[in-house]
């Protein structure tokens, strides 16, 4: 049940923002900046850190809605599984594993985060850029993953992947745009 009363039983981040729609609109353009515009890495890539960094911090929604799009992006849901299950033994993700490594690290202990995480990056052949878009979407939704788990959004994709606007609209996932998401939430 969520912890504002004036949501749903079933919470939905549209539910949250169409009540709270203050700064929907900046931080919507943010999350169309950070995971949709061009990039040193891809979308699927991007969609997969936000995924990593939901499963990191339990949050179910986020998690639920980004595997959706990571998957739409074309990663499988196994590698997905696997990368959740342990990033070391995960395959397939060789060369983002380092990415990955550091996002886990800036995730749980961003202190001890040392300039050997960072050179492990580079030397799998990412640059800065990359490595920054990577502490950019960690950041973004270590953000977001407080939003809903703080409001107590309670939606749950897992079994009920139809409900995500990407199948519901039948939408091109490379056209899927947050800020187009925040105009329709807007009274």
């Amino acid at each position: 049940m969520p912890f504002l009363p004036s949501l749903p039983e079933t919470a939905h981040l549209s539910d949250l923002l169409g009540q709270f729609p203050r700064g929907i609109e900046p931080l919507m353009a943010y999350t169309d900046a950070v995971l949709r515009d061009d990039g040193e890495l891809s979308i699927a890539e991007r969609e997969l850190i936000a995924t990593y960094t939901s499963a990191l911090n339990a949050c179910t929604f986020c998690y639920g809605a980004h595997k959706i799009y990571a998957k739409a992006f074309g990663i499988s849901e196994q590698l997905i599984d696997e990368m959740i299950a342990d990033i070391s033994t995960a395959q397939g993700i060789d060369k983002l594993r380092p990415v990955l490594a550091y996002v886990q690290k800036l995730n749980t202990l961003p202190a001890k985060l040392v300039q050997a995480d960072a050179d492990a990056v580079f030397a799998a052949g990412w640059s800065e850029q990359a490595l920054y878009e990577a502490v950019q979407v960690n950041a973004l939704f270590n953000m977001m993953n407080r939003i809903i788990e703080g409001a107590g959004v309670n939606f749950d994709y897992a079994g009920n992947e139809a409900a995500h606007s990407l199948n519901r609209d039948a939408g091109d996932a490379a056209s899927h745009r947050y800020s187009t998401y925040a105009k329709r939430l807007k009274p």
